[in-house]
């Protein structure tokens, strides 16, 4: 047949919602792409309403949202902008959520709860969503909730890289702030060369947001603590524990988390806690008021990019973290 041009090119497409806009421009920039034009409003009564301003019929496409406050209405954003694609005849719809939303919830405490985080997953996959992409979720379970390739990325090299130069790796110890978190730890301790103290503390059930620690294993008496973990919220965990390190004899503390979520007080708490440092990365947006002076806000961005520039390509995103050292 002639007169008919077939152009069979993949073509890569980032699609950005409203939460996080300059991660978004961020992630476009490392990628050296432009961001798809996208109309998206509140109506009245705050139903939410996407639309998108070119063709995205046969894309490749990467839908990328935050679950920030509002929390609820940016996910709701998220899943609309994935039914949009999937009636626009994507070929490929891969949602980034650089912090997944209801990742706590993962399992059952008692009886008559939700597994929210399972939730979640489901209605991803009901709106239309091929592949899923995060950065490290609550717990490593959460990729099993999802019918499909699950991308979890980790931002340990890039909060390691920056510990390690910041400080005498001969005096770190690396502090798990509990059990849960000993796994992640470990590979810090691999990395920075330090030994590994936990934290032993117990929730009350009835009180969310709180934690009461009931004491130190290993020995931290004269080192440098670096208290590693995936999210700091309202701080009030990571403040008492920081108070009983140095109740152990710790002659400092660095606090590091992925996700700043710095629900209030949280801003205050860890301003006036004596932590020598926080250092969180830019999953989440934190504004203004929400930041202080010995906070440290590290880019998830080109992570992010080589993570997406991989699936594009069909390669290994398992290899970003080979042979991890700082």
């Amino acid at each position: 047949m002639t007169g008919i041009t077939q152009n069979n090119a993949k073509r890569m497409v980032l699609i950005a919602g409203r939460s996080h806009p300059e991660l978004a421009q961020a992630v476009a920039d490392n990628l050296g792409v432009e961001l798809v034009p996208t109309r998206a409003y509140n109506f009245a009564n705050g139903e939410i309403f996407v639309r998108f301003e070119e063709s995205i019929r046969g894309c490749d496409v990467f839908v990328l949202q935050t679950h920030t406050a509002p929390v609820n209405e940016w996910i709701m954003e998220h899943l609309l902008m994935v039914d949009a694609l999937k009636r626009a005849s994507a070929k490929r719809i891969t949602v980034v959520a650089p912090f997944y939303g209801y990742a706590r919830q993962d399992k059952k405490h008692a009886g008559r709860e939700p597994i929210s985080a399972r939730l979640m997953a489901d209605l991803f996959a009901t709106a239309g969503a091929d592949r899923l992409m995060s950065v490290d979720l609550h717990t490593a379970q959460i990729q099993g909730f999802f019918d499909g390739p699950v991308d979890h990325l980790f931002a340990l090299p890039i909060l390691a890289a920056h510990v390690g130069r910041s400080v005498d790796r001969d005096k770190i110890t690396v502090v798990s702030p509990d059990a849960g978190r000993v796994r992640v730890a470990e590979r810090w301790t691999d990395i920075l060369g330090a030994p590994l103290a936990i934290m032993h503390k117990r929730r009350d059930p009835d009180v969310p947001n709180e934690a009461k620690v009931l004491e130190v294993v290993g020995d931290v008496k004269d080192r440098i603590c670096v208290v590693v973990d995936d999210m700091i919220d309202t701080g009030g965990t990571i403040v008492k524990a920081s108070e009983a390190l140095f109740e152990n004899g710790a002659s400092d503390v660095i606090v590091t988390a992925t996700h700043g979520i710095f629900s209030s007080p949280a801003a205050q708490r860890l301003q006036d806690s004596g932590i020598r440092e926080v250092v969180v990365t830019d999953t989440l947006p934190i504004p203004v008021e929400n930041q202080f002076p010995n906070l440290t806000i590290l880019p998830i961005a080109p992570l992010l990019a080589r993570a997406i520039k991989e699936v594009f390509d069909e390669g290994s995103v398992a290899s970003l973290f080979d042979h991890v050292g700082v």
